[in-house]
């Protein structure tokens, strides 16, 4: 399995992006995915997740704001990012969780500065 994640960028605060990781192989729908972070000198933090069957969580810094998803028919999970602040610069990775099999992708820059 390889993630791919896309749709960073530089936003001004009060901003939207949604970032996208699509998800090579077979075993996606069946798997629980998540969205991480981790902004230069922390360490990588849990922001959202959503089980197989559609379960989400997420993050208290980010509830309100912030909302994933997933398409089953395209291998995808999604992070729709709304009223975005400077503290959530950092690179974002998603995550496939699939039994005792764990899978990151490559991360992707989020810049939130005026």
């Amino acid at each position: 399995v390889q993630l791919q994640a896309s749709g960073g960028g530089l936003v001004q605060p009060g901003g939207s992006l949604r970032l996208s990781c699509v998800a090579s192989g077979s075993i996606f729908s069946i798997s629980d995915m998540g969205w991480y972070r981790q902004a230069p000198g922390k360490q990588r933090e849990l922001v959202a997740t959503i089980t197989s069957g559609g379960s989400t969580n997420c993050a208290d810094s980010v509830k309100g704001r912030f909302t994933i998803s997933r398409d089953n028919a395209k291998n995808t999970v999604y992070l729709q990012m709304n009223s975005l602040k400077p503290e959530d610069t950092a690179v974002y990775y998603c995550n496939l969780k699939f039994r005792k099999f764990d899978a990151w992708g490559q991360g992707t820059q989020v810049t939130v500065s005026s």
